[in-house]
C-alpha cells in the first residue's frame, strides 16, 4: 500500500464531528466552538470528551472570542490558563494567534503562550490570524522564529482556493522550516486544483454534511478528499 503523501486535519465543533473526522482518516483534530465566528475555545468538558474518544492527536483552539486578534490583559490571562488546562488534560497541541494593532504578529505575547504549551510538550499551530497580518511574508518569518510547527492560512483571502497563488509562495518561502497548511473553503470539488497549484502536504477543513438538521463532519467526505488529494504524483 502506498503511503499517503498528503494529510488532512479536521476542524471539529463537536464530539460527533471529531469522531467522524477520525473515522474518515484525519491525522489530527482541531477542536473548537462557534465556527460561525471562526472558532473559539471549547468548554473543558468538550475537551475532555474529545481526548477520551480520540486516538489521534487533538489540538484545541485558544481564542477567547470572535472578532479581531488583539486581546486585552484579561483575555491574555484566560488564554494562558486555557493552554494549561489543555496540557493538564493531555491534549497534543494548541492553536494560537495574537496580533498587534498594526497588523503584526504579537511576538512578545505569543512567545509566552508557546512557552506554556512547550512545558506540556504540546505542538503549536498559528491560526488564521495570520491572514489578517499587514505583511504575510514578514509575519511568516516572525512565526518561524517563534518556533511554531505550522501556519493555517487561506493566503490572505476569504478561502484557500482564492489564495492559492499566495499559499504557493508561502510554501516556497517557508522552505520546510514550518508547515504551511491551507484551510478555508476546501472541498472535494476543489482540492485537486489546490494541490496542483500549491504543492501542499497537509490541509484543513470541516467537510460537513447536514445530518438531521445538524452540520456534522461527514466521514465519507473526509475519506474522499484525502483520496483525491493523493492522486497527484509529484
Amino acid at each position: 500500500m502506498t503511503k499517503q503523501k498528503i494529510t488532512v486535519e479536521v476542524c471539529a465543533n463537536s464530539i460527533e464531528s471529531a469522531l467522524a473526522g477520525q473515522s474518515g482518516g484525519a491525522v489530527r483534530i482541531e477542536l473548537c466552538e462557534n465556527l460561525a465566528e471562526g472558532g473559539v475555545t471549547p468548554s473543558l468538558e468538550q475537551i475532555r470528551q474529545a481526548r477520551n474518544g480520540l486516538n489521534i492527536p487533538l489540538y484545541v483552539i485558544i481564542r477567547p472570542r470572535g472578532g479581531d486578534f488583539i486581546y486585552d490583559d484579561a483575555e491574555f490571562e484566560r488564554m494562558k490558563q486555557n493552554i494549561r488546562l489543555c496540557g493538564e488534560n493531555k491534549c497534543d497541541g494548541v492553536v494560537i494567534g495574537m496580533l498587534t494593532p498594526r497588523g503584526e504578529v504579537d511576538t512578545h505575547r505569543c512567545t509566552e503562550l508557546i512557552r506554556i504549551a512547550r512545558e506540556f510538550s504540546m505542538g503549536v499551530t498559528f491560526h488564521r490570524a495570520f491572514d489578517c497580518c499587514s505583511d504575510l511574508f514578514q509575519s511568516l518569518e516572525d512565526i518561524i522564529n517563534l518556533g511554531c510547527d505550522r501556519i493555517l492560512t487561506s493566503g490572505g483571502k476569504n478561502s484557500a482556493p482564492e489564495g492559492a497563488p499566495v499559499i504557493k509562495q508561502l510554501i516556497d518561502r517557508a522552505a520546510g522550516k514550518i508547515s504551511i497548511m491551507p484551510g478555508a473553503g476546501i472541498t472535494v470539488e476543489n482540492i485537486l486544483e489546490l494541490v496542483r497549484i500549491t504543492g501542499l502536504k497537509e490541509f484543513h477543513g470541516t467537510f460537513q454534511s447536514n445530518f438531521a438538521g445538524k452540520l456534522i463532519t461527514d466521514t465519507n467526505k473526509v475519506k474522499e478528499v484525502i483520496r483525491i488529494a493523493n492522486t497527484i504524483n509529484f
